[in-house]
């Protein structure tokens, strides 16, 4: 029997909220000194124990949730107050986090007949633990020392002197077990609410490889709204938009650039893959996060050969970590920057296309074609072999064996359940640089860059490569497989890669039509979303990381690329999956959950980031597809092909873009469309 070193902490049922570099993570009553629980700030566990008494005794929890950067819980102090079966002494408390630390409120409420005195007590310490000890389970060591300066506590790790205060001041002590001790006497009249507040702030004293702070408040999405006789889309659209901006980071090189953190606790910094899409799904909505993490990204772009960190010239990175990631479990090592990724660099050059239809500002595309040309370099080179197409191998040993967004080591499978072997080059990869080539072609047009023709017939050429290798066939009729295996083989294992291939301009009418039936067969489709892999595959596991579980962003993108195929009836059915999804959630959109439901109820994937970024702007990517939304700001033109019938009723979206102007469209019950805020001059072409 093997014994397992480390048990990554389950997530499904912390309450969790995060503001930039920072997330509060507790378990339902609000308390710290679980596994996977406390105050992480980059990446450094300030706070592990965070404990409320009353009279001795923790307050029962009755209901605790969390959206964005605030988390509330509501308990009973059921040993105070009047006797019998109701509880009369309510605590309330709102946990709100900052960048670089949290506020907490601590409402007390008596509504007993007598005044109740109690002596109310927090006890709390950290340890600065590292986020891969905290995530791999492994023990986080001693509390650190903890120092009385005046009303105000102290303890300092390797990055952070964090700070406690507390108002009104608490008395402190620390005990023997080097915990602090916040202890108030309160006397509680009825009805009279009394407050306590404690005030952590951790204060960065050594520098990181990437010290980012919270970008909240560089974006405004105060005017997006989707209104709709479906109430869930409505309040799916603005707790998710609280929770991405919540993730929102800035570029340490230039703080005005902000970009999404890729999810929380474990990945709430820059990834490339993930902060793109996040920024790609949000476009219908804003541009600035799409011109933020582009140029945070270009910052970084690759300019010389490193084995260890995977970086080549013109490629874009995987992820920037303030220090080095080393998983004790698996041996896994990832350097600070790390470039371990084949789809990227193509995603890059998409959302460049994408921002600038939209309408980003054509000096800051301009200032970003020589970033292009080198990513369009490195594509190019990257297929340079004798298959003609992208792909990847660790070369270090250390670093990720799987580099598309499915990157766990066991993701790649063939029909028969077994691993494919590596060298990997991934479907969806290559379809991404086609739609990147044929992108970059129009930018190169438009901006007078010589190379036009010569990178969209590449684009062609690698169109019909995939269309030449990837087709497979089992007994429900044709298919894509996922990738090309190092033994020239299709990994013919039928998963949800495929999706990703939908609007990319690789498919004929035909082709699309098949993809997006084998999407739909009940051995992918489930009741909420598409599986990463086919329920009749030998290594299919509901809980498995990508090899059955549902992601909700994997699912959203194959939604808009059956609208881009024209096929809205199918899009429609998934999408309503989706909404459905978050409902037990509240609307708190998951990172992934299992293939398979309980009781009619979602299955949570126990250890899923929440909130997560490309998981909460998959909402944008809903009500985009619902209306069929298509902007061209250098084309003066808008297209609506909204989803017959709407699949959440009449529906009215404000807040689109089209460049600096916000507009809006509305859809009647019987199906009418009407858009109000373009200028006079932009087409609207509705169908």
């Amino acid at each position: 029997m093997t014994k397992i070193s480390g048990r990554q902490p389950w997530l499904h049922d912390r309450t969790i909220a995060v503001c930039g570099n920072a997330t509060a993570l507790s378990v339902a009553d609000g308390s710290m000194g679980a596994t996977g629980t406390g105050l992480l700030v980059d990446d450094r566990l300030v706070l592990s124990e965070l404990r409320l008494r009353l009279a001795g005794e923790e307050p029962a929890v009755i209901q605790s949730g969390a959206t964005g950067a605030v988390a509330a819980i509501w308990s009973c102090a059921r040993n105070l107050g009047d006797s019998g079966p109701d509880p009369t002494v309510e605590v309330h408390r709102r946990r709100e986090v900052v960048g670089g630390g949290m506020r907490e409120r601590i409402r007390l409420i008596s509504r007993a007949a007598d005044p109740v005195l109690v002596d109310v007590e927090i006890t709390l310490g950290g340890t600065g633990a590292e986020l891969a000890v905290v995530k791999g389970g492994h023990p986080q060591g001693p509390v650190l020392p903890i120092s009385i300066e005046g009303p105000a506590l102290r303890w300092i790790d390797d990055r952070h002197e964090t700070t406690v205060r507390t108002v009104p001041v608490a008395e402190v002590a620390v005990g023997a077990d080097g915990l602090a001790r916040l202890t108030w006497p309160v006397e509680l009249s009825t009805s009279v609410p009394v407050d306590l507040v404690v005030e952590i702030d951790a204060r960065r004293v050594s520098a990181s490889a990437f010290d980012a702070d919270a970008g909240t408040g560089l974006v405004d999405w105060s005017g997006i709204e989707a209104l709709a006789v479906d109430r869930r889309i409505g309040a799916l659209v603005s707790t998710s938009l609280r929770d991405l901006q919540a993730l929102l980071l800035t570029d340490p090189l230039a703080p005005s650039d902000v970009f999404a953190g890729a999810g929380t606790p474990w990945y709430l910094t820059l990834f490339g893959r993930d902060s793109l899409w996040a920024a790609r799904l949000m476009l219908p909505f804003d541009l600035a996060l799409a011109g933020g993490t582009l140029r945070t990204l270009a910052r970084r772009q690759g300019h010389t050969n490193d084995p260890v960190t995977a970086e080549e010239p013109g490629k874009i990175l995987h992820e920037v970590r303030r220090a080095p990631y080393v998983d004790k479990t698996s041996g896994m090592v990832l350097p600070p920057v790390y470039y371990g990724t084949v789809d990227a660099t193509a995603l890059w050059a998409i959302v460049l296309h994408d921002a600038w239809r939209q309408g980003l500002d054509t000096g800051e595309v301009r200032a970003l074609l020589p970033n292009l040309q080198a990513a369009m370099g490195w594509l190019q080179q990257a297929a340079d072999n004798e298959l003609g197409l992208l792909r990847y191998i660790d070369r270090s040993g250390s670093g990720l064996a799987n580099q598309g967004w499915k990157d766990s080591g066991d993701s790649m499978r063939r029909r028969d359940g077994s691993i494919a072997p590596a060298p990997i080059a991934l479907v969806e990869a290559q379809a991404y640089a086609v739609e990147a080539a044929y992108g970059a072609a129009a930018i190169y047009e438009a901006f007078g860059v010589p190379g036009a023709d010569a990178v969209r017939a590449w684009g062609v050429d690698l169109a019909g490569r995939i269309n030449e290798r990837y087709w497979v066939e089992d007994d429900r009729g044709s298919y894509l497989a996922m990738a090309i295996d190092g033994d020239g083989r299709p990994v013919d294992g039928v998963g949800s890669n495929m999706g990703h291939v939908l609007g990319t301009g690789v498919l004929d009418e035909g082709q699309a039509r098949l993809v997006v039936d084998r999407l739909l067969a009940p051995d992918l489709l489930g009741e909420f979303g598409i599986g990463t892999l086919s329920r009749t595959n030998p290594a299919y596991n509901p809980i498995g990381y990508h090899t059955g579980s549902v992601w909700t962003h994997d699912t959203a993108i194959a939604l808009l690329g059956m609208v881009r195929e024209g096929q809205s009836r199918a899009a429609s059915q998934v999408a309503r999956g989706l909404v459905a999804v978050t409902v037990p959630l509240n609307y708190r959109a998951p990172e992934l959950f299992a293939g398979e439901s309980v009781a009619g109820l979602p299955a949570p994937y126990p250890a899923s980031c929440r909130p997560q970024a490309w998981s909460a702007a998959s909402a944008a990517a809903i009500v985009a597809g619902v209306l069929g939304l298509a902007v061209d700001v250098p084309g003066r033109r808008v297209s609506l092909r909204p989803m017959s019938p709407p699949p959440f009723g009449p529906m009215r979206v404000t807040g689109l873009r089209f460049g600096a102007t916000s507009f809006g469209v509305e859809i009647d019950a019987e199906g009418e469309t009407s858009v109000t805020g373009l200028p006079v001059d932009v087409a609207v072409d509705i169908s």
